[in-house]
């Protein structure tokens, strides 16, 4: 089997780049996450010279991949008819078993910079791992990786983001798939702390068609913001 250029060069990145850090954050269930990266790469064609790249990675809110979404996707493209439908009924009857998310990702091209530095990449690593530390960001991440193609090497950071993060955003969403009480809970807090929330908090809880379900909590808010 042959490999086109480009191909090869996907591969390559793959197979050379590591993870060194991974943010100690998850992504999180019902928000968008930004993922703080660097990225230290040999240059091609010099010796002793690397480059950091620092950049952002947002990562949008996961979603739950429904087997009617799963057919409509092109992730089966290529599959025969039987055996795909054959797949979708598979996933329907064990739907309550099962969950599939969806995640995306967008790199933040207007957020990257660069520099490139004299030195050794094992010497330029560890004052960057060091620099991370001191600034305690729980979104950090640190991946050593190849110059060329080098949006590649932040796949494979995804890769394992995504790895980590998956089973507590699969547990979050079974308990509340659409959000709701995750939104709930967060005006209940804003409200607790601020009075003038109350009123936000009664409109959102009507809209939701939840205030039946949440009437001792709120008056016991409103109770205790009456002193």
């Amino acid at each position: 089997m042959t490999h086109s250029p480009k191909e090869f060069d996907f591969w390559y990145a793959v197979n050379n780049t590591e993870v060194l850090e991974l943010p100690r954050n998850r992504l999180e269930t019902f928000g968008a996450t930004l993922i703080n990266y660097r990225l230290i790469t040999e240059l091609m064609d010099a010796v002793g010279q690397v480059r950091v790249r620092e950049g952002r990675i947002q990562a949008f809110r996961p979603e739950i991949l429904t087997p009617q979404a799963l057919s409509e996707s092109p992730l089966l493209e290529g599959f025969r008819e039987g055996p795909s439908d054959d797949f979708i009924q598979w996933l329907r009857e064990h739907e309550s078993e099962l969950i599939l998310l969806k995640y995306g990702f967008k790199i933040r091209h207007e957020t990257v910079t660069e520099s490139v530095v004299h030195d050794s990449v094992e010497n330029v690593v560890e004052r960057v791992r060091a620099d991370l530390k001191a600034r305690q960001d729980p979104l950090a991440a640190l991946v050593l990786g190849v110059d060329e193609p080098w949006e590649v090497c932040l796949l494979k950071l995804l890769f394992e983001v995504v790895r980590r993060s998956a089973p507590a955003n699969a547990r979050d969403l079974r308990a509340d798939p659409d959000g709701s009480r995750h939104e709930i809970d967060r005006a209940f807090r804003r409200a607790a702390g601020d009075r003038s929330q109350l009123a936000p908090l009664a409109a959102l809880l009507t809209r939701l068609n939840k205030f039946k379900e949440y009437e001792d909590r709120f008056f016991a808010l409103v109770r205790s913001h009456s002193g």
